[in-house]
């Protein structure tokens, strides 16, 4: 079974950093891209930054020049450096990662952490 776990998240004041980290464990046979996105209260649920296997990343506009998103292959570990902090950063954040599970590739589906809750005070 796969499983999705990040830390990292907390209450920081504005201006502050934060390192998010998200591991993923189990029967993995590969990982495509992996990702971060986040939900605050009554919005939508909203990607915020993705990274292929190869290192190519992209963001979300809000969070360009703030945030860097990398990961380790070899520990299956994504990474979210988020700087700069704003409150309206305020989310709860989700690993997403689109893998193959098992002992031969049979296709990839996305499965996604438990969450973790980042808040920026003013």
């Amino acid at each position: 079974q796969v499983q999705l776990v990040e830390s990292g998240g907390g209450l920081v004041q504005a201006g502050g950093s934060l390192r998010l980290s998200c591991v993923a464990s189990g029967n993995i046979f590969s990982i495509n891209a992996m990702g971060w996105y986040r939900q605050a209260p009554g919005k939508q649920r909203e990607l915020v930054a993705i990274i292929t296997t190869g290192g190519t990343t992209n963001y979300v506009d809000s969070v360009k020049g703030r945030f860097t998103i990398s990961r380790d292959n070899a520990k299956n570990t994504v990474y979210l450096q988020m700087n700069s902090l704003k409150p309206e950063d305020t989310a709860v954040y989700y690993c997403n990662a689109e893998l193959s599970e098992g002992l031969v590739w049979l296709g990839e589906q996305h499965y996604w952490g438990q969450g973790t809750q980042v808040t920026v005070s003013s």
